[in-house]
């Protein structure tokens, strides 16, 4: 399943410079490691060590926070979009 990978400016270094990128899985967690077999340091931007979702990164697959849904184990479709959002601080 191809899904679009929307890519923040903060992680495009790590894609090529890329805005977009494809990837390929059934479901969060498998689109991951398809990104981080193809851009080695992709999912260490995403994953705590032990795979669990960063604080500091929102997953958001269609609009919807994967948090809310199955989080890695959300089900993923044929041209669904997956956009990455790292929190903004400040003060």
């Amino acid at each position: 399943m191809a899904v679009e990978v929307r890519v923040p400016s903060l992680m495009r270094k790590i894609v090529n410079g890329e805005k977009t990128v494809q990837a390929n899985g059934t479901t969060i967690g498998q689109l991951l490691e398809d990104l981080e077999k193809r851009y080695p340091g992709f999912k260490e931007r995403i994953l705590t060590p032990d795979n669990g979702l960063n604080q500091f990164v929102a997953l958001y697959l269609n609009d919807e926070d994967i948090r809310f849904l199955k989080e890695l184990n959300t089900i993923v479709e044929d041209g669904d979009v997956l956009l990455i959002l790292p929190a903004v601080a400040g003060g």
